[in-house]
């Protein structure tokens, strides 16, 4: 296993309700932004507005993974990382739907299997958490185009992103030995934002030299990575946050997620102005739907690092 370090990500500050791009403050949150994410794949942001949220949060994703099993297997679809994965046995449970800021989809996908007498209080809260993740998503998103002076693609990018909603719970390990949560990997987003709900530590990311990182974010703040998509879509100029999650102790930890995802039948494809004679193009279009159909989540992550990039490399 590779050593692990005290060492800390930026702490990046996006609570003032007024940014405006081309401010001062939104140019100084884009340097520092691109320059996390040239050194870490990530960064913390702070976001005053998830605090009145991250109870209520709480509150749903502990009603919802405290049905009983049986309930919980009835969500099921077609498409791969979606509705539930878990077992009665697992350290690890997740349930999820696609375009999540839409109460209605929620509703539809989720709480009538769940709840078939209804929870309507359960679709509006994790709705709610979504649409606020969404526009700090956006911002960051921007901000990332706009330092490659690639901000005309932003429309397009956003029109084609489905807005994935993850809730998980991991289980008490009941040991002082640090256990496997999930194992380490990079996620297939263009972006991927992360609230942790309680005090239960676990999530860490891997640096440029090969040491893991613990990540302690505060109450009112957001992990924000940046996905292999994404990395693609760059060329390869930034990389992905690459990470693990390690329990131990005897507490649950539950964590919420914001996934955004290339939708099925959008190819993501390098810009011509990110290719030239010093970068040449590095990696073909690719479907990322098709992409999933093709490897599941246990093949990737035994792929290494960048099973992605392996699969769309010139």
């Amino acid at each position: 296993m590779s050593s692990r370090t005290g060492a800390k990500v930026p702490v990046i500050d996006f609570s003032n309700q007024n940014l405006k791009p081309s401010s001062p403050e939104w140019d100084l949150l884009k340097f520092q932004v691109r320059e996390a994410l040239e050194e870490y794949g990530c960064f913390v942001a702070s976001f005053d507005q998830l605090l009145e949220l991250r109870q209520p949060v709480l509150g749903a994703l502990k009603q919802l993974f405290d049905l009983p099993f049986q309930t919980k297997q009835l969500c099921v679809s077609d498409k791969p990382l979606r509705a539930y994965h878990g077992s009665q046995s697992r350290l690890y449970d997740s349930i999820s739907t696609d375009d999540a800021h839409i109460a209605e989809n929620i509703e539809q996908c989720l709480t009538t299997t769940l709840w078939p007498q209804g929870n309507i209080n359960f679709s509006k809260t994790l709705a709610s958490f979504t649409q606020l993740a969404l526009g700090l998503e956006k911002t960051i998103l921007r901000m990332i185009l706009e330092s490659f002076g690639l901000e005309k693609y932003m429309d397009e990018l956003s029109d084609s992103t489905n807005n994935h909603l993850r809730a998980m719970k991991y289980g008490r390990p009941n040991t002082s030995e640090p256990t496997l949560g999930i194992p380490p990997h990079c996620d297939n987003t263009i972006l991927t934002l992360l609230s942790q709900l309680n005090e239960v530590q676990g999530l860490e990311i891997q640096n440029k030299n090969g040491e893991w990182m613990n990540l302690i974010p505060l109450p009112n703040s957001f992990v924000v990575m940046l996905g292999e998509s994404f990395s693609i879509w760059l060329n390869g100029r930034l990389s992905s946050c690459y990470h693990r999650v390690l329990m131990e102790g005897n507490e649950a930890r539950y964590s919420i997620g914001l996934f955004a995802r290339p939708r099925g039948g959008y190819l993501v494809k390098v810009p011509k102005e990110l290719v030239d004679d010093k970068n040449p193009m590095r990696f073909k279009p690719f479907d990322l739907e098709e992409f999933l159909k093709t490897f599941s989540p246990q093949i990737v992550q035994g792929r290494g690092k960048s099973a992605l990039k392996a699969y769309c490399s010139v």
